[in-house]
């Protein structure tokens, strides 16, 4: 029997890969005294009391409210501003056309660090300091642009003869854009969305800068776990695997879209 060597090296980096989140339930499955004191594969006397800990306490589970929140406003303000920004660009050609198309990717690729304090001053001086449209819009910066470079490798896939067909047939603009043209890219919008999800749901510095109390998500009360009597690594494992979870099923219901994106060379 011939042994696959590419299946042993893919089996090695999974194996590699899904280690730290075998850990992470490790962890989350014992007790403090337990993960300092000893070194085991499995937890000797397995226990829940860390994720009771977090859905019991309202800090814990509101972080994951506030989170979801902020996260589900951005992935659809960023997608509504993006499908038609990205149709121009796909359809139309206008002087700078290329510049600009170019000018507003590259905003993606500035660090979050450099936009903090400038949204700080504005957001209190205008009063949307601690509140979840706060981040959702700051993380638009980053994530509009983005969305229109994928959603318009998507829409040039699409022929231009459909949409001169929909106006002769008497459809208007919006009706032609979301009955006929937005289901002829709906896996690009599935890969717009999931981008946009994992970057606003990950996403720390700006998250945590523009929150206090109010609007405080997870990845905030995670770095704020320090007591007096020390880390407490058996909720903050907890807490670690909780926050996976929204993102592993955000990539099982579009994982699809995901692997046509690949094929167009869009992801």
């Amino acid at each position: 029997m011939r042994i696959n060597k590419s299946a042993i090296v893919m089996g090695l980096y999974l194996l590699f890969l899904l280690l730290p989140i075998y850990w992470l339930l490790n962890m989350s499955l014992k007790t403090n005294t337990e993960i300092l004191n000893t070194f085991t594969l499995w937890p000797n006397s397995p226990t829940l009391d860390n994720y009771r800990t977090i859905l019991t306490d309202p800090a814990w589970y509101m972080g994951y409210v506030n989170s979801l929140i902020y996260v589900v406003m951005n992935t659809v303000i960023s997608l509504a501003v993006a499908l038609p920004a990205a149709y121009a660009f796909s359809r139309y050609n206008f002087m700078g056309d290329k510049h600009l198309f170019f000018w507003l990717l590259s905003q993606r690729m500035a660090p979050p660090a450099v936009f903090a304090l400038p949204f700080f001053q504005f957001y209190s001086s205008v009063g949307l300091f601690d509140t979840h449209i706060a981040v959702a819009l700051a993380h638009c910066l980053f994530n509009v642009p983005l969305a229109v470079w994928i959603l318009e490798g998507f829409m040039r896939g699409v022929p231009k003869e459909i949409d001169e067909t929909a106006y002769i047939d008497g459809y208007s603009f919006g009706r032609f854009f979301v009955k006929i043209f937005m289901p002829l890219i709906a896996s690009g919008i599935g890969v717009a969305a999931f981008f946009c999800f994992m970057f606003s749901w990950v996403e720390l510095l700006l998250s945590r800068t523009l929150t206090t109390v109010d609007a405080k998500p997870i990845s905030a009360i995670m770095t704020r776990t320090q007591g007096a009597s020390g880390i407490d690594w058996g909720v903050l494992a907890a807490a670690g695997i909780l926050t996976v979870v929204p993102g592993a099923l955000v990539i099982y219901f579009v994982r699809n879209y995901i692997a046509k994106g690949f094929a167009l060379g869009r992801v």
